[in-house]
């Protein structure tokens, strides 16, 4: 039977060295939505058929992200590397927006904070459309998990 779901979802501790209430609050909310609903259904084909659900772990090795792919008992299934070029400006521009945002959060008009937050959604929705677009004929993973998954990714950047 097909179950093309993320149920547990882990990030490699070691790559993250610091990161502010602001951030780690942007994590628990990204791992807890991704939970509550994705898709998330790895292209290749497995001798057993299997088709999920999946346990993932996220990190970042030598510049590129190492996505392990997990049966649901916890044995590995494949693990799928891309590289994070083409993030670079991606992840740039989503931590300097976040920073606006937090700022904003502290000390600007609702408006303000209205037209920071469009802008950092705007952002945030290119990143995941990259992502889909990168993961296409690997992973099909459905636009909101793919927002997700970029919001971890970005945290997996975080250098102190």
């Amino acid at each position: 039977m097909s179950d093309p779901r993320i149920i547990d979802i882990e990030l490699d501790e070691h790559t993250i060295l610091w990161r502010s209430a602001d951030v780690e609050q942007e994590r628990r909310i990204a791992i807890f939505d991704l939970l509550e609903g994705n898709h998330f259904a790895p292209q290749r084909e497995h001798a057993d058929g299997y088709k999920g659900p999946y346990r993932i772990k996220l990190r970042v090795e030598e510049g590129r992200l190492a996505l392990d792919i997990y049966r649901e008992d916890r044995t590995h299934l494949e693990t799928l590397v891309l590289a994070l070029g083409r993030f670079r400006r991606p992840i740039k521009d989503y931590f300097a927006i976040c920073d606006s945002y937090y700022q904003a959060i502290r000390q600007a008009t609702p408006q303000q904070i209205e037209t920071v937050d469009m802008a950092r959604r705007a952002v945030h929705n290119e990143a995941a459309e990259l992502l889909q677009e990168r993961l296409a004929g690997k992973i099909d993973v459905d636009f909101d998990t793919a927002r997700r998954l970029f919001t971890l990714i970005c945290v997996l950047h975080i250098k102190g």
